[in-house]
């Protein structure tokens, strides 16, 4: 029996910015903030979050009016947002489902091959960044260095480190899509990894993990705790411990 993920669906309908005008960040007259504290707990905030997270993120006109200063700024605060959607979005959707039975991963593809890192583990989506070569480097899995939020992080090709064939067909061509970069931790490590393209959060209850097909010829094998159905395909579901082992053995 093939359990299937299900993924939310996130439009492009107008957001409400309320953070930026009755809420924490506005003139604090919000009546959630008494229950709240601030934004960042309310889920009002989270499902805004979701939203904005699947829009082009360098299209100004797209997001919702801010107090920000310039367009940049308003950019940036959709993708402090968008990562903080990673962790909690959506709850009245789980109403029916025992929520402490599922978990939340965030679907990615990188070449042709669609994957996944578990929520938890993510602490940032934002748009490609200028990544810096390392001098007498030349380990491919390594990319260099990105600045994240004025931290200097690794920044590492998860395609070299599966060893993903990107001279497959574009299969993607068709369609609109837009690249991104991924910050995930472990154990107080953050890495970034650029991708092609996200698509957003799936839940699935752990008995929807099956095991890594053994005909499965990429590093993706030994990288992944299982693969999920997903429409009409499968992903792979990356252990966070195992990709940030590897990315450590290429820094040696």
């Amino acid at each position: 029996m093939i359990h299937v993920a299900t993924d939310n669906v996130w439009t492009t309908a107008p957001v409400d910015d309320c953070w930026n005008r009755i809420g924490s960040r506005g003139d604090g007259s919000c009546p959630r903030l008494a229950e709240h504290a601030r934004c960042l707990n309310c889920p009002v905030f989270e499902r805004g979050a979701a939203l904005l997270l699947d829009r082009p993120l360098d299209d100004a006109a797209s997001l919702p009016h801010v107090s920000h200063p310039s367009a940049q700024a308003a950019s940036s605060a959709s993708r402090e947002l968008a990562a903080r959607a990673l962790a909690a979005h959506d709850r009245a959707d789980l109403a029916d489902i025992d929520r402490a039975s599922l978990e939340a991963a965030l679907v990615f593809r990188v070449a042709d091959e669609w994957l996944a890192l578990p929520a938890a583990a993510l602490r940032q989506v934002d748009e490609p960044r200028p990544i810096h070569s390392l001098p007498h480097r030349r380990n491919r899995v390594v990319l260099g260095l990105v600045n994240i939020r004025g931290a200097l992080t690794v920044a590492a090709s998860l395609g070299e480190l599966l060893n993903l064939d990107r001279n497959g067909p574009a299969r993607h061509a068709n369609r609109t899509v837009y690249a991104r970069m991924l910050v995930a931790t472990h154990r107080g490590e953050p890495a970034a990894f650029p991708v092609d393209e996200v698509e957003g959060v799936v839940r699935f209850a752990t008995s929807a993990v099956m095991p890594v097909p053994t005909t499965l010829a990429h590093a993706t094998a030994s990288h992944a705790r299982g693969v999920l159905a997903w429409r009409d395909t499968t992903i792979g579901l990356l252990d966070t411990a195992r990709v940030f082992e590897s990315l450590a053995r290429s820094l040696r």
